[in-house]
């Protein structure tokens, strides 16, 4: 079965981005991000990207209202504003997204999903979705900083490695679910880009 793939635009040029998934062979781009557009980046904005993708044989499909990670649904935020993500995938829209994305990994379709993070272990794209998907056994791969695949285990051994201040080839004292159920002991991603979904 082909993997999910996952990527995140960054500071790439959009002809850059175009050839990374050229390079991939992906035919479907699925944007989580919670709002398709970017104000330091334009060309990623929704219709804009999905024009161009089009002329390059890429099917731009937006599902941020589902599965990105700043949702209009307040009460997956705690009181100090910071995403909870054990309450979003609890929630019947995002369920239904990863079902739809689910569907799309049966057909066995080359698909995508992508944010505005590069870093995949800094983005809701491993953290929410890259953990649900792994729970129902699909494989996801993200295609990270540097334009390489990695292994969406080799991408929670480094955000352990980063929670616990250790190399990433160190155990790790944090379960799956203290890693990825929220925020709660971060600083909020609302104080950070706001083209980026944490």
């Amino acid at each position: 079965m082909t993997p999910i793939y996952t990527i995140g635009y960054g500071n790439r040029t959009l002809a850059e981005f175009i050839a990374l998934l050229k390079r991939y062979q992906i035919t479907y781009l699925v944007d989580v991000r919670s709002q398709p557009y970017s104000k330091s980046n334009p060309e990623f904005a929704g219709k804009f990207l999905e024009k161009n993708l089009s002329e390059n044989g890429i099917r731009y499909v937006f599902m941020g209202e589902a599965l990105g990670g700043r949702p209009a649904d307040r009460s997956v935020y705690d009181e100090n504003d910071h995403i909870l993500y054990d309450e979003i995938r609890n929630k019947p829209y995002y369920q239904a997204g990863i079902e739809r994305i689910k569907n799309a990994w049966n057909q066995n379709l080359p698909i995508v999903l992508m944010c505005s993070e590069l870093k995949p272990e800094m983005c809701h794209r491993s953290k929410l979705i890259g953990v649900s998907l792994q729970q129902q056994q699909i494989e996801v791969v993200h295609i990270d900083e540097k334009g390489d695949l990695k292994n969406h285990d080799i991408v929670m051994n480094e955000q352990r490695a980063k929670s616990d201040k250790v190399s990433p080839d160190q155990l790790s004292f944090l379960s799956d679910e203290e890693l990825t159920s929220s925020l709660k002991s971060q600083k909020s991603y609302q104080d950070m880009s706001k083209d980026h979904d944490p």
